[in-house]
């Protein structure tokens, strides 16, 4: 018998399907504050609303995205209802999730803090958006010691301590290996710990000289992409042993002198050595030492030219222990990953104060964000947070110099997200800043999500457009509900590609109308037309289609929906 169906979370509601209307954003200039050019977003409004609206423009284009939802624990906080029916918590998750996840460039990470009423839930609805191939970690972050929670006394249940942190990536494949957080090891302590313990200490050799580098010739690897390889000639290697003793050092002061150039090798099971071995075979040499250079299109180097070196007739692969190790105040020192479980506790004592705003039960260290930034986040990169609450993220964001887009739906948009990142502009000193050696600049465009673009006649049972919109955003909401961009460029409101154009009116278009619109138009390029009134009896060419305000735009969404659930 043939089987069919998925292993999916299911609840009341999960397939009602409805058209959201991708709704503008209207600047508020009174409350934009500091540097006028900045890209930065602080929007007001139900975030899946902001989020639809955000959309078309900054698909694929978001580095990290971390939210801390409301945890849907029974307790009404005072800023959130986190009391909602839990088939009702999986619907408005799992439309957020799926926008987001839009949103998230190629080599994207999202990262979820939840507890443990709906982590497990939430994990396998994860799954499902983001696809278990491309989940990363849970990590486990201790947000206070047992001893110190409120509400103590005998319970069934055990004091809870622990927060959970839900890591997937946009395509697991083109994830980059994360900066860090890392658990440093002075070499010399590692060394003096393997011996102790009759393990094998596998970095003890120093490529003191590469060589002269002579070109042999190139192979491809897999995809066609190709692979230069190189002679080296009279290279110099030393063991740390010979290096300390030529130099009169200690092996301690070598390994600290030597470090970027000591390695080990390795039989790498890859495509590419074995492109390299095969190369090797086939052209006869001999050299003991040859290297490649090639670009990896995944990893951490995906993207540009990468040198490695490979020894002796089987190709053993160099791994150089600068990979994992760093020098700090001149001593080097092996850094390796830390784990899934992360102490924020010495980070909470002090968090009430921070931002100079009070958010009980809700807010989040800055630490603990800046550490998610430093891992998978560089200067300039995109990030987003679509459950703002105080304004944690977007205040970190600032202070380590990211581009941010912010979304909080209730008052504290003004009471607390907009206070506490004035403050931040201004050069405040809590959280990070003295760590980051923050001293203030930066600026945001405060946002409000407009009204629908079409609403119901007061007299009539017919729907009209908003009479509060002005023409140029009725323009910019027909173009955003067609998945254009709004772009005003003579004739045209806005563009699909470098090939689809849309031009909207409020004129009557007869034949004289349509003529004048489509006169620059080029063979290959086709306009879409949105109008009030058109001619009926116009020949209307194959590349243009001409649709009617608001006949035409009912059907593409739902017009009557406020906030979205």
């Amino acid at each position: 018998m043939e089987k069919q169906g998925k292993l999916e979370l299911t609840w009341v509601g999960k397939y009602d399907e409805e058209k959201l209307e991708p709704r503008i954003l209207v600047e508020d200039k009174d409350k934009s504050y500091g540097d006028g050019d900045s890209k930065n977003m602080l929007i007001h409004g139900d975030n899946l609303l902001a989020l639809k609206a955000l959309e078309n423009k900054f698909a694929g284009m978001i580095k990290c995205i971390y939210i801390d939802p409301p945890y849907n624990t029974g307790a009404a906080f005072e800023y959130y209802d986190d009391n909602l029916q839990h088939s009702i918590w999986l619907s408005i998750m799992k439309k957020r999730l799926e926008i987001l996840r839009t949103l998230l460039s190629e080599d994207g990470t999202i990262w979820i803090q939840i507890d443990d009423e709906e982590q497990a839930y939430l994990k396998v609805l994860c799954d499902e958006i983001f696809g278990r191939d491309n989940f990363v970690n849970m990590i486990s972050v201790n947000m206070k010691n047992v001893a110190g929670v409120s509400g103590g006394g005998e319970d069934k249940r055990l004091k809870k301590n622990c927060e959970y942190i839900l890591i997937y990536a946009r395509d697991y494949s083109l994830l980059p290996l994360f900066n860090g957080p890392y658990v440093y090891t002075e070499i010399s302590e590692m060394v003096k710990r393997y011996d102790e313990e009759g393990k094998s200490w596998k970095y003890t050799t120093v490529l003191l000289n590469p060589g002269e580098k002579e070109y042999v010739g190139s192979t491809v690897d897999g995809d066609g992409n190709e692979i230069k390889v190189y002679l080296r000639k009279n290279p110099e290697m030393l063991s740390i042993k010979q290096v300390a003793a030529r130099d009169g050092i200690s092996e301690e002061d070598a390994y600290n002198k030597y470090g970027i150039d000591i390695f080990q090798t390795t039989n790498a099971q890859s495509s590419i050595r074995t492109r390299v071995m095969d190369y090797r075979n086939e052209k006869g040499i001999s050299e003991d030492l040859i290297s490649i250079e090639y670009v990896p299109r995944t990893g951490k180097n995906r993207g540009k030219v990468y040198e490695q070196f490979y020894k002796g007739d089987k190709c053993r692969l160099f791994v150089w222990l600068r990979d994992t190790a760093e020098v700090i105040d001149g001593r080097l020192y092996k850094k390796d990953l830390q784990g899934t479980y992360w102490d924020m506790n010495a980070w909470m004592k002090n968090l009430t104060k921070e931002g100079d705003v009070i958010f009980p039960n809700g807010k989040k260290p800055e630490a603990l964000i800046k550490q998610i930034f430093e891992m998978c986040t560089e200067e300039g990169d995109w990030v987003l947070d679509s459950f703002l609450g105080s304004g944690s993220t977007a205040a970190t964001a600032i202070k380590m110099s990211r581009n941010w887009i912010g979304i909080e739906m209730g008052e504290q948009a003004y009471t607390h997200c907009k206070v506490r990142l004035d403050n931040v502009i201004e050069g405040e000193q809590g959280g990070i800043s003295k760590e980051v050696e923050w001293h203030g600049g930066g600026g945001y465009k405060f946002y409000e999500i407009a009204d629908s673009l079409l609403v119901k006649n007061e007299s009539l049972p017919v729907y009209q457009l908003n009479p509060d919109f002005s023409w140029e955003m009725v323009c910019e909401a027909i173009c955003k509900i067609e998945g254009f961009s709004y772009e005003p460029n003579g004739e045209f409101q806005g563009r699909s590609s470098e090939n689809r154009f849309i031009h909207i009116t409020n004129e009557f278009v007869n034949s004289k109308y349509l003529i004048s619109v489509t006169e620059t138009l080029e063979s290959n390029q086709s306009l879409l037309i949105y109008c009030l009134k058109n001619q009926a009896d116009m020949i209307i060419p194959e590349n243009v289609d001409i649709k009617k305000i608001p006949k035409d735009l009912l059907g593409k969404c739902d017009f009557d929906r406020e906030v979205q659930e």
